[in-house]
């Protein structure tokens, strides 16, 4: 499982291609989050904003980035050109962020890589979790990142059980996979490109690309071919 199989970097974060590995297990990525971030020059002190926004530490923010009347970001974090950021947002480190991207009111941003187009509008966690290009989630929509028992995450598929080595680690989002409104992907759900979690499911391992995961009673989800 590499990480070229679920997305491809795009050229908004190219600064940050030496850090991410296509041929590397796509949750490696968030290992390198920090690296990252600190290969970036000096972030220039921030005038001029709105005032009920905060900013703390180390956050480089493309000049073009629409800021809302307030909303918390906490560095380190690199958001990027285009990004719309809503009311009460709160992003509280080691995010970056790609072109044109969505972060929603509401919604709080920790250890994750979203890249460019991504759409997380309203109400949602994104925790220690990577969202491919054009990936989406619905309103409400959690990505857990700490099993109850707090052991190390593992990644089940049909053919193979991966112990990733991350206490906590939320999910992998393909590109252009989507993810409905109040929808919960449990620590180590990994979506393939284009995969498709519907509204109120509780997802569990992982969806091949082009897959659709529906609820069913009690069950935590029942891939289907569309």
């Amino acid at each position: 499982m590499k990480a070229s199989d679920f997305y491809t970097l795009p050229f908004s974060l190219a600064i940050f291609a030496p850090y991410f590995d296509p041929a590397d297990a796509p949750w490696n990525w968030l290992r390198a989050l920090p690296a990252a971030l600190a290969s970036l020059p000096k972030a220039e002190p921030w005038a001029g904003l709105p005032p009920g926004v905060r900013i703390e530490g180390e956050v480089h923010i493309a000049p073009d980035v629409k800021l809302p009347a307030y909303c918390t970001i906490i560095g380190p974090a690199w958001i990027g050109p285009g990004v719309e950021i809503r009311p009460g947002a709160f992003v509280r480190g080691n995010v970056i962020v790609g072109a044109k991207s969505v972060l929603g009111n509401a919604c709080e941003f920790k250890n994750c890589l979203l890249m460019d187009g991504v759409q997380v509008p309203h109400f949602s966690y994104v925790g220690d979790s990577i969202l491919g290009n054009k990936a989406h989630l619905g309103a409400g929509a959690i990505c857990s990142n700490l099993r109850l028992d707090q052991k190390p995450v593992t990644v089940r598929t049909p053919e193979q059980t991966y112990d990733t080595g991350l206490r906590k680690f939320g999910a992998i989002l393909g590109d252009a996979a989507e993810v409905g409104c109040n929808a919960v992907l449990n620590p180590g759900s990994v979506l393939g490109p284009r995969a498709l979690v519907a509204p109120g499911t509780v997802m569990t391992g992982y969806l091949p690309p082009a897959t659709v995961a529906r609820q069913r009673g009690n069950v935590s989800f029942l891939p289907r071919r569309d």
